[in-house]
């Protein structure tokens, strides 16, 4: 099949296009903190239920989505991928829904625990009627984690509970969450509306809001210590049927588990010797800890204080919107403003929010700098800037937001498939040094530490989440949560605070953080692949708009879309 999602072409909506947008709706409808993250305006201070009630829901609309996709017919080629990628993701969907797991997911990234939080970060703080809607958010917090413990009551009934590290991480977010000086008491005080002060009646809201989320999560907390924690198993690893599964939901494809553990570790291999050759280039006969020394020593590539990193990163990220808009990729006017800050958390990572729908609020790019952490190194980042703003992350989201004339809004802003953005987003790292902007040694090591803990992870997750062999090249016996982070340590140059959010994050997240590498490696086969059938005619500029317009589906629904079926 193909997709010809060109910017030029007008395209009148289809019966199967309205299809997809009622289901989109029905999703803000069932969880309002989506669209709140997506800009739509309306029931701002609600919350989804976090009950099993509110999963059964959701698996009925996605149940009655793909019922009655099926008795419609493909009106063009938009309409082939969009049927193609709703039988992908909302079939998968419904399978982990009648495997229990979507009930009661607990982890230090991305589970409820975090995403009650995490959602106020997305909301607008301009006005006094903005921070009244983060008040009334506040205080529905209670609500919601009471539905998220009925839905971990729920699975613990099932045998389905998270490994007891990830609840004991969990309760020490929580503790974070609620100090006198920690996030909530941190969001109220002092909360202004631009320069002026709120009226004292939102002041006192925002209070109350504040003591009631703390009182909520406390609640959780007592909870999670008391009554999940001693059901908790100590193994870490979910075993192959469970870890199949969610690797095809984060890859849209069900890869050869075992033959992508040996590539992994082939990968790592070939990246590890393609750095010591940069790091001879640092200095002569230098190794790559050597060579890591002396760039981390360079003035010239330190910052010293948050600030220093937001500015840095925002230059950086302006530099390569001007470089490669226009030549390398198609880049709207309206996608080139993307916002660098520092989250307001400390828990390590960093991350990218798409535009609102209609980029009244642009696309951020968030560094959750642990605490303690107060200096940086560009040699190292410059890479990671890519992968989050353009052509990586912002790109992507940008062109799926932009394609209103071509694309239904489900495949706009409710279809996230995490191999295929963060597989583009690490396809737009090697390519940024294939285009030569990472020519310097330092940056172009840097892209390669960052392509080494990708292939790490690849190794890491599958090996300890499988239990499979560890390679003769990094020790013995079988794959744990110990000699893995020891493996991890090797490979990752971060440091220990990141480390311990990385390591922790991949245990309790499996198939998620190889789909990045996995990912990379299924987009540029897929470029090749079109390569290759096109021949001379290949042009790698159109390539990256007619793959980017299709918005993010499965990888497997990407390449039919992009091929012609042989």
């Amino acid at each position: 099949m193909t997709d010809t999602t060109r910017s030029d072409a007008p395209r009148t909506p289809t019966t199967l296009d309205g299809l997809a947008d009622r289901y989109t709706q029905t999703l803000f409808d069932l969880d309002p903190a989506f669209a709140t993250m997506m800009g739509k305006p309306g029931r701002e201070t609600e919350y989804r239920d976090y009950s099993p009630d509110g999963y059964r829901a959701a698996a009925d609309a996605a149940r009655g989505t793909l019922d009655a996709a099926g008795r419609l017919r493909p009106e063009d080629d938009v309409d082939v991928v969009t049927l193609d990628a709703l039988n992908e993701r909302l079939g998968l969907a419904l399978e982990i829904h009648e495997a229990g797991h979507d009930v009661g997911e607990l982890n230090n990234i991305a589970s409820p625990a975090q995403e009650i939080r995490s959602v106020l970060d997305l909301m607008p703080t301009d006005t006094a009627e903005q921070w009244s809607h983060i008040a009334g958010k506040l205080a529905n917090i209670p609500a919601a984690l009471d539905g998220y413990v009925a839905s971990l009551r729920d699975a613990a009934g099932r045998g389905q509970v998270a490994a007891v590290r990830q609840v004991d991480t969990v309760i020490e977010q929580i503790g974070r969450y609620v100090a006198d000086e920690g996030y909530f008491a941190s969001l109220v005080s002092g909360a202004r509306a631009g320069d002026s002060e709120l009226p004292a009646s939102v002041t006192a809201d925002l209070e109350r809001g504040a003591d009631a989320a703390r009182a909520g999560y406390g609640k959780l907390r007592d909870y999670l210590a008391t009554e999940l924690r001693p059901q908790a198993p100590a193994k870490d690893a979910v075993g192959r049927e469970r870890y199949a599964l969610h690797s095809r939901e984060f890859l849209g494809s069900a890869v050869d588990l075992d033959e992508t553990y040996a590539w992994g570790v082939a990968e790592l291999d070939r990246i590890i010797a393609e750095q010591e050759q940069v790091a001879g280039q640092i200095k002569s006969g230098a190794s790559i800890a050597e060579a890591i020394e002396i760039l981390d020593a360079d003035p010239a590539r330190q910052l010293n204080g948050t600030e220093a990193l937001r500015s840095w990163m925002q230059s950086t990220s302006d530099e390569a919107v001007a470089a490669l808009g226009g030549t390398h990729f198609e880049i709207p006017e309206i996608m080139r403003t993307l916002e660098c800050r520092i989250a307001p958390t400390q828990e390590g990572g960093i991350y990218y929010t798409p535009p609102a729908d209609d980029f009244s609020r642009p696309g951020r790019m968030w560094w959750s700098v642990p605490a303690g952490e107060d200096s940086f190194t560009t040699w190292k980042e410059k890479t990671t800037v890519y992968h989050e703003g353009v052509p990586g992350h912002h790109l992507q989201m940008g062109y799926q937001t932009v394609k209103k004339d071509v694309l239904n809004s489900w495949r706009r802003s409710a279809c996230w498939v995490s191999g295929h953005g963060e597989g583009w987003a690490l396809y737009a790292e090697r390519l940024m040094a294939d285009l030569g902007y990472l020519d310097d040694p330092g940056d172009r090591l840097g892209m390669l530490d960052a392509q080494r803990m990708r292939a790490a992870r690849v190794v890491f997750d599958l090996g300890v989440h499988l239990e499979l062999p560890v390679p003769e090249q990094w020790g013995s016996g079988t794959w744990d949560a110990d000699n893995g982070r020891a493996f991890l340590r090797k490979n990752i140059a971060i440091s220990e605070g990141q480390l311990d959010f990385e390591w922790t994050r991949y245990l309790g997240w499996p198939g998620q953080a190889p789909a990045y590498k996995i990912g990379q490696r299924l987009w540029e086969q897929t470029r090749d692949d079109v390569r290759a059938h096109e021949g001379d005619a290949f042009d790698l500029k159109a390539f990256h708009t007619r793959a980017l317009s299709l918005g993010s589906v499965g990888l497997d629904t990407l390449r039919r879309a992009l091929l012609p079926v042989s």
